[in-house]
């Protein structure tokens, strides 16, 4: 039997909702049929605590893809539209970077995206972006949960969570979660 060294996925939920950003994960990780780590941290707050961006995929290849969406940042000033822009746009035409297996789910204080491990800027209508191996599951209940429920933006990305974790072996109940208030 061969034992498969890929390193699993994550789920990773961000939304804005009510005039407040909020972006969470889940601690786990996962490397070929083994959990590796139970806690480790997967969204971050950029540019001075106004941009919130969390990853999923491999993590090497996603603190090298979070490192240039900073420069971007910093570059742009803070631009979060023109700095996704231009991290794909480096990310499609620079070898390096063309072979990172990874995605990021950016949130500021009013627009959500996410940079797909081809390089594609997506901007989704209703402001809820979910990515990773749990992401779809977490995705479903974050639009139930707000079209249903008086929860604080904080709380649908928790609850959404914690039901990925119900279904995704590569997810667990161990989240993490950072606001941008308004």
């Amino acid at each position: 039997m061969k034992l498969e060294r890929k390193i699993r996925s994550t789920t990773i939920l961000g939304i804005i909702h009510n005039g407040t950003a909020a972006i969470g994960g889940d601690g786990q990780v996962t490397l070929g049929n083994s959990v590796m780590k139970h806690n480790s941290m997967k969204i971050r707050k950029l540019y001075n605590g106004k941009v919130l961006c969390g990853f999923a995929g491999s993590a090497a290849d996603a603190f090298a893809l979070l490192n240039r969406f900073e420069e971007k940042l910093e570059q742009f000033g803070g631009k979060v539209e023109r700095s996704v822009v231009e991290l794909a746009k480096d990310w499609r035409t620079d070898k390096f970077l063309r072979r990172l297996e990874a995605m990021l789910a950016v949130v500021s204080k009013d627009r959500t995206f996410v940079v797909s491990g081809t390089g594609d800027v997506i901007e989704p209508d209703d402001n809820i972006i979910a990515i990773g191996s749990g992401g779809m599951f977490a995705l479903a209940a974050a639009k139930m949960l707000k079209k249903y429920s008086n929860l604080s933006a904080e709380e649908i990305v928790e609850e959404a969570l914690k039901t990925a974790a119900d279904i995704c072996i590569y997810t667990n109940d161990k989240i993490n979660v950072e606001v941008l208030e308004k």
